[in-house]
């Protein structure tokens, strides 16, 4: 059966240095983990990948810059998401067998970024965009990003959201006091990310951008970056959210989750009872959690699915959604 990952990353010499010239490490601790064989995997695209893909039992691979992205760069960044995103082309082009590609974008100049949307999903083939949490003290529902999340509608593609480091009053509130790599990792990989791309997702739904773009599909990694294991508390908010439907209805109509290499069957049960087993997708969110093993393709012959539903979760659910791209 056909196994497609939707959330896999790479990194690009370029944006290392783009990052690197404006210090973003001293304000996204997240920044120094690309490093060693983490690092070397983001930056590779040819033969190791596609080895490793192969050992988990991955076909393909849709590619997605891996966080903090562009958000932070300045006005170089329409030229960097233009050049990456002609790279990533080759890239697919190469093996169009093996890998997809999302949008790379320069989010902090909204109206360029829908632009570079288009040009991606219509001109390269591109299936969506992803988009890494705040842009600099912005969060993703301020009126500014309206444009870009107005093209993903009128495309009919997807936004990935992803993860990013919270910003440093949050951390020094929340995730400070122990050594300083525990407080990196506390306010990252180990809770903050987490919290902070569902904290994003609900201001996008209570900021009533569902209503005005109905059709709009996000994406949320990780079985949905915590929201959906409090569905039934944010249901509470319905009495004063002012919104057209209840909460629930926006989480079975505009919104997909993914694994994001969390292989934990009562995980998926819990996603497939809020957003339904045809709103399910697969990914190993590479290379951060890769594992030897032929552990992508094991967590499909044991994650409790069968039958259409498996095949959804494969790689059906994930065309469906992207059949317009």
């Amino acid at each position: 059966m056909k196994l497609i990952g939707i959330e896999e990353h790479f990194l690009t010499e370029d944006i290392q240095d783009a990052w690197q010239a404006i210090a973003l490490e001293a304000t996204d601790p997240s920044v120094a983990f690309h490093a060693n064989a983490v690092g070397r995997r983001l930056l590779d695209l040819s033969d190791e990948r596609l080895a490793l893909m192969d050992e988990t039992g991955l076909d393909m691979q849709v590619l997605s810059l891996t966080t903090p992205a562009l958000h932070d760069i300045g006005p170089q960044s329409p030229d960097l998401a233009r050049r990456t995103n002609d790279l990533l082309a080759e890239v697919v082009a190469r093996h169009p067998a093996r890998f997809q590609a999302l949008a790379t974008l320069p989010v902090a100049f909204a109206d360029e970024a829908a632009r570079e949307l288009e040009r991606s999903v219509t001109e390269l083939g591109f299936k969506g965009t992803m988009l890494s949490g705040r842009v600099g003290d912005v969060n993703l529902d301020h009126p500014m990003l309206f444009p870009l999340f107005e093209a993903a509608a009128d495309l009919g593609v997807p936004i990935l959201l992803h993860p990013r480091t919270p910003p440093k009053a949050v951390r020094d509130a929340y995730y400070s006091g122990f050594s300083p790599a525990i407080d990196a990792a506390f306010a990252s990989y180990g809770l903050g990310w987490h919290y902070d791309a569902g904290i994003q997702f609900l201001r996008l739904l209570l900021s009533g951008l569902f209503d005005r773009l109905p059709n709009l599909q996000i994406i949320l990694g990780h079985w949905g970056e915590l929201v959906l294991f409090y569905a039934e508390r944010l249901a509470a908010m319905d009495r004063v959210s002012g919104l057209a439907h209840p909460i629930a209805t926006y989480l079975r109509r505009n919104l997909h989750v993914t694994a994001s290499g969390m292989f934990l069957p009562h995980y998926l049960e819990r996603a497939a009872a809020i957003v339904g087993t045809e709103r399910l997708l697969f990914s190993t969110d590479y290379p951060y959690q890769y594992r030897p093993g032929g552990d992508a393709r094991g967590f499909l012959e044991t994650c409790g699915l069968a039958g259409p539903d498996l095949v959804g979760f494969a790689h059906g659910n994930w065309e469906r959604l992207t059949a317009t791209a």
